[in-house]
């Protein structure tokens, strides 16, 4: 029987996202750094063609798996505590429609991540005026746009909360539209602050010290 092509880019996209994985819940590395540097490792110095790269569905499945084998003793206490902050700094925030987005919302998060939200807002100077007036001291970057790259690049305000770090994408209300659709998996892509309190009134752990 001749071998099957379809499965054999399955196959290694499987590979990819298994190795990317384990660099994403090990070291904190982004997807799109994992995932290259996953594809090198398992296909050598190859340039890997498109469709051999696994989407970020994948490999968040990936990532839950490796954390159920090797960081269920630790990780979901790491995550509630994430939870449990970025309700802090949503609520600080509230003025400016915070939403949860990232691995801490979808739960992969561990040791290495940080808090990822997306404010809808008249003007990104409100919120830095808002951060600076707290004695907060903030980095000015940018993000690619949610809606992709026809749409220009948005202010991403980092800083420090309570030990955690915080980058802010900030976006233009209108950006609201439609932005509250469900993943493709059935997944919140994004969650408002109570979202992120009924998350935390449901783990398990919530009344553990």
């Amino acid at each position: 029987m001749m071998p099957n092509q379809n499965d054999d880019l399955q196959q290694l996209r499987s590979q990819i996202a298994a190795v990317a994985a384990r660099m994403i819940a090990q070291d904190g590395a982004d997807y799109a750094t994992a995932k290259r540097k996953a594809a090198t490792q398992v296909l050598g110095d190859e340039r890997p063609a498109a469709n051999l790269m696994p989407d970020n569905l994948q490999v968040e499945e990936e990532v839950r798996q490796y954390i159920a084998l090797f960081q269920s003793a630790t990780q979901p206490a790491r995550l509630l505590e994430l939870r449990k902050a970025a309700l802090g700094v949503m609520e600080a925030l509230s003025e400016f429609s915070p939403y949860l987005t990232g691995p801490v919302l979808n739960g992969t998060a561990g040791e290495h991540d940080d808090i990822h939200l997306q404010l809808f807002v008249e003007s990104p100077k409100d919120v830095e005026i808002f951060l600076l007036n707290r004695d907060v001291n903030i980095d000015i970057s940018e993000t690619p746009h949610f809606k992709g790259a026809r749409y220009d690049p948005v202010e991403t305000i980092s800083f420090m909360w309570r030990r955690e770090g915080v980058h802010a994408e900030v976006y233009d209300l209108n950006d609201l539209r439609g932005a509250l659709k469900p993943r493709a998996d059935g997944r919140l892509q994004r969650a408002d602050i109570e979202a992120v309190r009924a998350l935390i009134e449901a783990s398990p752990d919530l009344n553990e010290p």
